[in-house]
């Protein structure tokens, strides 16, 4: 609106500036009056530029009305004498008439041009939705092909490991018999046993992955399992240099889990942690009595209070930020020799139990994976 006011006010001092001047030159000075009657053609093809037929008739009739007094007036109204001054107002029409039809076409056409370019751009930005659409749903049945390969290669596995596993069993349970209760052997060997019994387990829940069924869930120890864990993996942790410490609570932390699922997904954590962990560093597991609160509805089970909260802390070089959004991905890893399954695995477990899991990580300050669980 400012910007149309404006060029309206240049066009009627245009106007104003030339008429005053052509009315006080004197009548003999014929090239000058020639001059400035041509002089009214710019402000003319100004205004029909700028607002196209009604723009340049408006002018054009505003020049006439000006113009019309100095004919009559200063050169007496001869007709047959100035006739071409005349027929120079009819111009004044004409030329702005032409010029204003012309560029209101030419608007027209660029207004059109104009909603061409935005209709184009919305397509692109459509054609791109859906590109990054197919995309994702390609890399989507990229990963259900690849399910579906692993669940042919679970069939297999199942059949090639619980044979194997029958014989450590039972050769596990034949040597527990040369020892008596209470002695180490026999209780390395009572574990071993129940790993055992744990691994097969685990097969045949990876062949029913496929049907989901409620976790069965009772109450169990936070420091036992954990305990348990340091007990399995103190020897690779040894064997690494690593110090491997665990800090239970004071209090009895009990929650209603499956122990071995529970087992499961800590034991995937420190095996990591060990893993991330150069020699000479740390990894330290500490338990925190309820005194937080997960968000309503848990991690997916409709649980919402307070939590127990295990961190497992290693001093490892941590993980870059672009890996760490894509950390819980089925087949993402960043180890060469890795899978990508058992984060996403261990958060599946958690979040049966109710929890949450998350990792928190930057680069040369190690990584923390924080489990909360409901309280028991």
């Amino acid at each position: 609106m400012k910007r149309s006011s404006l060029r309206i006010l240049l066009l009627g001092l245009a106007i104003t500036g030339i008429s005053l001047v052509h009315y006080i030159t004197p009548l003999h000075l014929h090239y000058l009056h020639d001059v400035f009657q041509r002089l009214y053609y710019l402000p003319i093809i100004l205004a029909a530029l700028w607002f196209g037929l009604r723009g340049g008739l408006a002018c054009s009739l505003v020049v006439s009305i000006v113009y019309a007094p100095h004919i009559l007036f200063q050169w007496g109204g001869t007709l047959t004498v100035e006739m071409e001054k005349y027929l120079e107002i009819l111009l004044y029409n004409v030329v702005g008439a032409v010029t204003g039809l012309l560029a209101q076409r030419e608007q027209e056409r660029s207004l059109e041009l104009q909603k061409t370019a935005e209709g184009l751009e919305q397509s692109c930005k459509k054609l791109e939705e859906q590109s990054e659409r197919i995309i994702a749903i390609e890399e989507q049945l990229r990963r259900a092909e690849r399910l579906s390969t692993l669940g042919e290669m679970a069939a297999v596995l199942a059949h090639e490991v619980r044979n194997p596993l029958a014989s450590l069993r039972g050769s596990a349970e034949i040597l527990r018999d040369d020892y008596r209760p209470g002695d180490a052997k026999y209780e390395f060997l009572e574990m071993q046993i129940r790993e055992t019994e744990r691994l097969n387990r685990v097969v045949e829940e990876f062949l029913r992955m496929a049907r989901s069924r409620p976790t069965e869930l009772k109450p169990c120890s936070l420091r036992e399992e954990l305990e348990t864990i340091i007990t399995l993996t103190a020897g690779e942790a040894r064997k690494h240099q690593i110090t491997l410490t665990l800090i239970p609570d004071a209090a009895d932390s009990t929650v209603m889990a499956d122990s071995d699922k529970l087992r499961q997904a800590f034991l995937n954590i420190v095996i990591n942690a060990l893993q991330a962990t150069p020699a000479g560093g740390s990894v330290t597991i500490t338990i925190s009595s309820p005194n937080s609160s997960l968000p309503p509805g848990g991690g997916g089970s409709g649980w919402g209070g307070d939590c127990y909260e295990v961190r497992f802390s290693d001093t490892g070089p941590g993980i870059a930020a672009d890996a760490l959004e894509r950390i819980f991905e089925p087949f993402f890893t960043t180890k060469p020799d890795g899978t990508g399954l058992g984060l996403a695995v261990t958060r599946k477990i958690v979040e049966a139990h109710g929890g949450m899991l998350t990792v928190e990580s930057e680069l040369g300050n190690g990584t923390t994976v924080v489990v909360k669980l409901p309280g028991g």
